[in-house]
């Protein structure tokens, strides 16, 4: 299997972004959102889905955080999808339930070539610190609507703000590591159809 790694750059009069995966990394991180409870959760993706991954990004933060949160979601959907290539060999389904004390979560998807967010989190509070916990489906309908994969993500317990998004980002980083992962027994691109 060649090198899965990707770089795609997004300049939008809003933001610039610069994101680039490595799937066969070591889950090495060099962030710099603008965001760094963002970068926190980024830095989970990376470590728990042994993805290495370098995220650099400029946005209107004067006005809100929204279109950067939004933009990096896009911009790392874009290059895990182009590092993916054509899918030959992937075990293309991922799943993983994750706990950090009081907090649960569970997270799913599908390598599919279909977007789809079904997200089921409810925070106790509107922010972690200064970040608004309602960009993280943001975060997520970005980089499903782009990486083309299906996703399901539900919290089902917690009390803590910080401990839910914690399970939520390292879920999601197991979940991916395990659906991009070789599948040694795999010849083709799995699916009956032939194509992802």
């Amino acid at each position: 299997m060649s090198a899965r790694i990707a770089t795609v750059k997004r300049d939008t009069l809003e933001t610039r972004i610069q994101a680039r995966v490595n799937l066969d990394g070591a889950g090495n991180a060099r962030l710099a959102s603008g965001l760094p409870f963002l970068d926190h959760m980024l830095d989970q993706i990376a470590r728990h889905g042994l993805i290495d991954l370098d995220i650099e990004a400029e946005g209107d933060l004067h006005i809100d955080a929204h279109h950067t949160v939004e933009d990096i979601g896009i911009t790392l959907g874009q290059a895990v999808r182009q590092a993916l290539g054509d899918k030959r060999g992937i075990r293309r389904y991922g799943h993983a339930y994750v706990p950090l004390d009081e907090s649960l979560s569970r997270v799913v998807l599908d390598c599919s070539g279909r977007p789809g967010l079904e997200y089921c989190v409810e925070f106790p509070r509107a922010r972690i610190g200064e970040f608004d916990v309602d960009l993280f489906r943001e975060f997520f309908q970005g980089f499903v609507n782009h990486a083309l994969i299906t996703l399901h993500v539900d919290n089902l317990r917690g009390r803590n703000a910080h401990h839910i998004a914690e399970t939520v980002f390292k879920a999601f980083g197991r979940a991916l590591r395990m659906a991009v992962e070789p599948d040694p027994r795999a010849t083709g691109v799995p699916s009956t159809k032939g194509s992802l």
